[in-house]
């Protein structure tokens, strides 16, 4: 389904945004008609991926499957190695996969387009080149999605939604990490595509950063509600940034749970519930490994899955009869 709140232009007389027709109302079904269920936006169905050497072959991720809707915020979680961030290449297209299928919209997806836009981890994705507004604007110009007069204006509009409206005529290195990072959020939603997705995009930016960027990434889903699938390994941001989880196995990366966190968000840090389904989480990423030993062990990379295990083991168990969680376990 294409995004349709997308805003498109903006008033010539006013200044002001202007916004789509709405479509018509869905007529009410029947009497004792069943509803229609909605069709997943995206499905990645019983998906394998192989890394070919000289020597080997080597499987990132076993028969995964999954559906996304519309709207919804997909986090893919798992420990370093389990292939998550494999998996969201796949999505976007630029790996094939060695086994099973991925379809956008009923449609398999065997190359990149414009519909799936990528948000990496690395803050040098943006052209030194050229300044903030061309960057914003260049992909749109690039794919021949629209004319010079409306690249302009979309680079201006979601310049300002990631409040980087000041720095439009500033080069890439002129800027911080974060605002990089904001500039790498807002080429993307100008490109309007049917699913964002993103890969640890806040991984490399310190704490106050990264808790400032996921609250701006909220607020702008919350506006705009686009689909996002987002690869983390932070249990705590999995359940921060995302409505439905789905839990990856140690390499190579099984889909092991699905977890419904609805319930969940940036009210929720520090709160006995979430806390509890992290500590439910964590044991389902290293379910079935061997006790670690006695040595002791190196310090865990801050905001990974042993950085907050660690964190939560500090913290106080949860209550009898409150432990269950709405999982769907995987075969």
């Amino acid at each position: 389904m294409p995004w349709p709140h997308w805003i498109r232009h903006r008033s010539r007389q006013q200044g002001l945004v202007g916004l789509p027709a709405r479509p018509a109302p869905t007529p009410a079904p029947a009497p004792g008609a069943t509803p229609a269920l909605e069709a997943p936006l995206l499905q990645v169905d019983g998906v394998s991926i192989d890394y070919r050497t000289h020597e080997r072959v080597v499987r990132a991720t076993h028969r995964v499957s999954f559906d996304v809707h519309a709207g919804d915020r997909f986090v893919l979680l798992g420990a370093s190695g389990c292939g998550k961030s494999t998996l969201l290449k796949a999505v976007a297209g630029f790996i094939a996969p060695s086994e099973g299928e991925i379809r956008l919209q009923g449609r398999a997806v065997t190359q990149p387009g414009p519909d799936r836009v990528v948000v990496f981890q690395e803050f040098d994705q943006l052209p030194p080149w050229k300044t903030v507004r061309e960057n914003v604007a260049f992909p749109l110009l690039a794919s021949r999605t629209c004319g010079r007069a409306e690249a302009a204006e979309r680079a201006a509009l979601y310049l300002e939604k990631v409040g980087l409206s000041r720095f439009a005529d500033v080069h890439p290195h002129q800027l911080s990490g974060g605002m990089k990072q904001r500039v790498a959020i807002a080429r993307a939603l100008a490109m309007q595509p049917q699913v964002l997705l993103m890969d640890e995009p806040f991984a490399a930016l310190d704490a106050l950063t990264r808790r400032r960027m996921q609250e701006e990434l909220l607020g702008l889903w919350d506006e705009f509600r686009f689909t996002l699938i987002f690869v983390t390994h932070s249990i705590e941001e999995a359940l921060v940034v995302g409505n439905r989880i789905a839990i990856l196995s140690p390499h190579p990366g099984r889909l092991r749970a699905e977890i419904n966190s609805h319930a969940f968000g940036l009210h929720s840090l520090g709160g006995s519930a979430l806390q509890a389904t992290a500590r439910r989480i964590h044991g389902l990423l290293f379910e079935g490994q061997d006790t670690p030993s006695a040595e002791p062990a190196a310090t865990p990379v801050p905001g990974s899955v042993e950085a907050d295990a660690a964190a939560l083991a500090r913290g106080p168990r949860p209550a009898a009869g409150h432990s269950a969680l709405p999982f769907r376990i995987s075969v």
